[in-house]
């Protein structure tokens, strides 16, 4: 009798489970995302030497992160996420990724071409960025208010954050409001090193694609 008990109690959940599902899917939509400001003009090179900047990323929605090719720290972690992403929209026209070195100098284009080819990089809709310095600070701390900056203190000498920024087909940053116990909050970037919020944002680029 308790196994019987035990294997009704099993099928009402998961006829349950079933059914809620779709419900709890449906609750998600591109108009749920929460907007926020356009993101700066920029105008920066990738490891094509192509110019990439909002006219060439028009109508894409796109990822974006900063980085450095020489970290030793938080940029292989974030390289993974970011390959995840890769992996579940290859091939879609509409969709971009761009990591945005703070270390110009010695990330030049060719150092980024070989960067992208070691790291299993091999989408062509993958822009890996370069260009001037201040150009690329003031992007990263006044555009989107990432802190990038140099720090000979810190191993590998830079600091910068482990967030990406999604971006929506008209150039505005996008994302979800969590729940946090009872309280709701606007998630602006989403955590590179954090599994859950990395497909959060997977799921949030489905929405968008189809926005």
């Amino acid at each position: 009798m308790k196994n019987k008990s035990y294997i009704g109690i099993t099928f009402i959940i998961l006829i349950f489970g079933i059914w809620a599902v779709p419900k709890i899917v449906n609750r998600l939509s591109p108009s749920s995302l929460l907007k926020f400001e356009k993101v700066t003009d920029f105008k920066f090179t990738n490891q094509d030497n192509k110019l990439i900047n909002n006219t060439t990323l028009k109508d894409k929605v796109y990822v974006l992160e900063f980085f450095f090719t020489s970290c030793p720290t938080i940029c292989p972690k974030m390289h993974k996420s970011m390959l995840k992403i890769e992996d579940e929209f290859y091939g879609n026209p509409n969709f971009s990724l761009i990591s945005v070195t703070i270390d110009p100098k010695r990330d030049t284009v060719e150092t980024l071409k070989k960067y992208a080819k070691e790291n299993n990089s091999t989408s062509k809709n993958w822009h890996f960025l370069t260009g001037d310095k201040d150009k690329i600070y003031e992007f990263a701390n006044k555009g989107f208010k990432l802190y990038a900056g140099e720090n000979e203190e810190v191993e590998g000498g830079f600091e910068h954050s482990g967030l990406f920024a999604l971006v929506d087909k008209d150039g505005f940053i996008r994302s979800r409001t969590i729940t946090s116990g009872e309280n709701e909050n606007p998630l602006k970037f989403y955590d590179g090193l954090d599994a859950k919020q990395v497909q959060m944002l997977k799921e949030d680029i489905a929405l968008l694609l189809n926005e």
